[in-house]
């Protein structure tokens, strides 16, 4: 085991597997307490959910707009989830006011921050949702009431910006849903090995006072 360069109280990890789910050896090393954590927060929303509707993002920054110095720190984050977990809620509550018995949601989260070539940061996601609740992200077209949509409207009320001016910048890689079940090892498996990327060190800043990866608690 070795140290990370940039910050020595993490540990890179050279393997290509974490407790014996693969993982991206080509984008390694790794920082092993980012693993864990990845590992624990899929493992406690399986736990909590006998089915899971997990999905990949990106979030990016305009080019064109300049925007305030604070929100290209990560209290950015903390407003896009805030957001985001409103809208779920609202959307639970907007599913129940018909009467019918509905079923609920918690957001958990794995997040990464990077930085790019041009120095602006941007931040790579994976989203873990009750599938009895949430089973797509819908089309990617504006207006609709779906989640890709609660995702544009989060990240556009974090950057206090309008929906057009966030047009583009939740980025959607190709096949960037899985849906996953207890007893299905293998799915699990293809979710970590893709989310793995999250945990990688390259292109993670230390020292500017951010943390380069966050994940949820509860």
């Amino acid at each position: 085991m070795t140290r990370h360069p940039g910050n020595s109280n993490l540990t890179l990890s050279r393997e290509d597997h974490y407790r014996g789910q693969p993982i991206q050896v080509s984008k390694g090393p790794f920082v092993r307490s980012y693993l864990r954590c990845l590992d624990s927060v899929v493992c406690r929303t399986l736990d909590e959910y006998s089915r899971v509707f997990a999905f990949r993002f990106d979030l990016r920054f305009p080019a064109a707009i300049d925007l305030p110095d604070f929100l290209y720190t990560n209290e950015v984050i903390g407003r896009f989830l805030e957001s985001f977990k409103a809208k779920i809620r609202h959307s639970r509550l907007k599913a129940g006011s018909s009467g019918k018995c509905i079923h609920d949601s918690k957001v958990r989260y794995v997040w990464a921050r990077e930085i790019g070539y041009l120095g602006k940061p941007h931040y790579h996601f994976l989203i873990l949702l009750n599938r009895d609740a949430f089973h797509r992200l819908g089309k990617f077209e504006p207006g609709r009431d779906n989640i890709f949509n609660r995702l544009v409207g989060a990240w556009a009320s974090a950057l206090r910006l309008s929906l057009d001016e966030c047009n583009g910048l939740v980025h959607i890689p190709e096949n960037p849903t899985y849906n996953l079940r207890r007893d299905d090892e293998l799915g699990q498996q293809e979710l970590f090995f893709r989310a793995s990327y999250l945990c990688k060190a390259a292109t993670k800043a230390y020292g500017d006072g951010q943390h380069g990866f966050g994940y949820s608690r509860v």
